[in-house]
């Protein structure tokens, strides 16, 4: 009897469809950890069962996902954005709140907001996780010495994409409005 992979349940075609759309606003945390982590074990999966062997994997790095925020620009359907490093690519991801069926988008090129920019997205799907759109930053992934080095510029990525919001200015300090008695007499009152 063969032993299937922990991972197997989160991997299978990239065509096949999903799951209806998705929740109302706001979504909770935890969905947006569920959908981050289904997203990390299925290329955990697509590294052990399709990617062995192949030379341009970097055996310094691993999958992980970096950054992962719900888009305030997606307010209809709730995305995830972040950045997804693997051992031959990295990449911008939008992850929609729940497992969408592909809607014969695989392979399509659609441009979106990702925080202050816009870029191409391509989509991609899996049963496991839905469809989904990356946007390659890096690949492969050769130049990348250490995890350390990728996750920092992932979270670079991010920084320049997702600007510090702007601290309102703070209000102008205003002299109280002398008493009249006190304008008649010089300031003394």
């Amino acid at each position: 009897m063969t032993q299937e992979h922990p991972l197997r349940r989160f991997a299978s075609s990239p065509l096949q469809g999903g799951h209806a759309s998705g929740p109302a606003q706001p979504v909770p945390r935890h969905v947006l950890e569920e959908r981050v982590l289904a997203l990390e074990n299925f290329y955990r999966l697509v590294q052990v069962e399709r990617m062995q062997g192949i030379p341009l994997l970097n055996a310094a790095l691993q999958v992980e996902a970096v950054g992962f925020e719900w888009s305030a620009a997606d307010a209809e359907e709730p995305v995830a954005e972040g950045v997804l490093i693997t051992p031959w690519f990295m990449s911008l991801v939008r992850l929609p709140a729940q497992p969408l069926p592909h809607g014969h988008r695989v392979g399509r090129s659609t441009v979106h907001a990702f925080g202050s920019e816009r870029f191409d997205f391509i989509g991609a799907h899996d049963p496991a996780v839905g469809f989904h759109e990356t946007c390659a930053l890096f690949s492969p992934m050769g130049e990348f010495t250490t995890q350390a080095l990728a996750r920092e510029t992932a979270r670079e990525a991010l920084a320049l994409t997702r600007p510090a919001p702007v601290a309102a200015p703070a209000p102008a300090v205003r002299e109280p409005v002398p008493a009249r008695r006190a304008f008649f007499l010089g300031g003394r009152a």
